[in-house]
């Protein structure tokens, strides 16, 4: 009788104990940021400023691109780095290195005289920013790096980053030369830049 208790008591406790345990939910670990909110809110205003010229682009507006860029460069000379220097040392200087070649590549737009030139100098600065967002670990909104094969020519891509999956291409626009509008969403998603 005493063997027929235990192993009920047994077969009570690891069927029915075990089960009641695996029932209740995991509890999710919090979510840290590796940023202040300073540093985010920053960083946001930089890409929505960034977004702002690439749409220029799309629709083929030099004068609209060169007054984004204007606002542009205010964005870059905001980000709020200083955090950046508890991390380490190279962090900071390997991100500074990046604000500047993004600032010089930005102006080099506000010096172009054609939309061509413009585009090329955007191209420039969107390659700047990509490896940014990698160094400094971004946590905002997931971002998609675009390429289009022929931005430049048939042997010339190039690439940009975008906050949505579908290709609205800054490189051929709406109101390309030859192609008009045909060639708006060429190109493809080579990343996503997501949260870490």
């Amino acid at each position: 009788m005493i063997i027929l208790l235990l192993a009920g008591f047994a077969l009570y406790w690891f069927k029915f104990r075990g089960t009641a345990e695996a029932v209740q939910p995991k509890q999710q670990p919090l979510k840290v940021s590796r940023h202040s909110a300073g540093f985010n809110s920053s960083f946001d205003n930089l890409m929505t400023h960034y977004f702002t010229v690439k749409d220029a682009f799309v629709e083929a507006d030099s004068v609209a691109a060169k007054a984004a860029v204007k606002t542009f460069l205010a964005a870059v000379d905001s980000l709020k780095t200083d955090e950046l220097k508890t991390d380490s040392g190279a962090v900071y200087q390997s991100v500074s290195m990046q604000l500047n070649d993004i600032k010089s590549s930005a102006e080099g737009i506000l010096n172009q005289q054609n939309l061509t030139g413009m585009r090329q100098d955007f191209w420039s600065v969107s390659e700047n920013i990509y490896p940014l967002l990698k160094s400094v670990h971004y946590e905002g909104k997931t971002l998609y790096w675009q390429n289009c094969p022929m931005a430049f020519g048939e042997d010339k891509g190039a690439n940009w980053i975008s906050n949505t999956e579908e290709i609205v291409n800054p490189y051929m626009g709406k109101k390309h030369p030859e192609f008009k509008a045909a060639m708006l969403h060429c190109g493809e998603v080579k990343d996503s830049i997501k949260a870490q």
